[in-house]
């Protein structure tokens, strides 16, 4: 008899201290957090020069707030790194300009950035011609 009491004393304590936890977490959300949520996010500007840790300002009616953010260095795309593609492959080179390209369709556009639905990029044609991969050898003549 005695055991049950004690575990049912054992219990109710748990209970009541998952409660408080639970209700600690909505408190620091409230406080960290804002009730407004239509927040609207500038892009990611550097600390120096076009690239590394920089910050994102965003406003909501009368509040702003500033986020860290970071643009990788060897990110020199002119749709911005905000905007995320899925991109084919490479097409074949083109003798005529010498440049291959390929097409991006918009996946994912963070922080309510302006994003094209379509992209496309160019890079110059390969003037080396691939080798055989390693570990082949040419076939035997008999």
């Amino acid at each position: 008899m005695q055991l049950r009491g004690l575990l049912l004393l054992l219990a109710l304590i748990l209970l009541a201290a998952t409660a408080e936890a639970g209700k600690n977490k909505k408190e620091k959300a409230k406080k960290d957090g804002s009730e407004c949520e239509d927040w609207r996010w500038g892009p990611c500007v550097p600390n120096s020069k076009d690239c590394g840790l920089g910050y994102r300002e965003g406003t909501c009616k009368d509040e702003s707030k500033k986020l860290k953010c970071k643009i990788p260095c060897n990110w020199k795309k002119k749709f911005g790194a905000d905007c995320k593609y899925k991109f084919e492959s490479w097409g074949g080179c083109s003798a005529q300009t010498g440049v291959k390209t390929r097409s991006g369709i918009l996946k994912k556009a963070l922080y309510n950035a302006q994003c094209e639905e379509i992209v496309y990029v160019t890079k110059p044609c390969s003037s080396k011609i691939k080798s055989k991969s390693k570990g082949q050898s040419p076939p035997l003549l008999s």
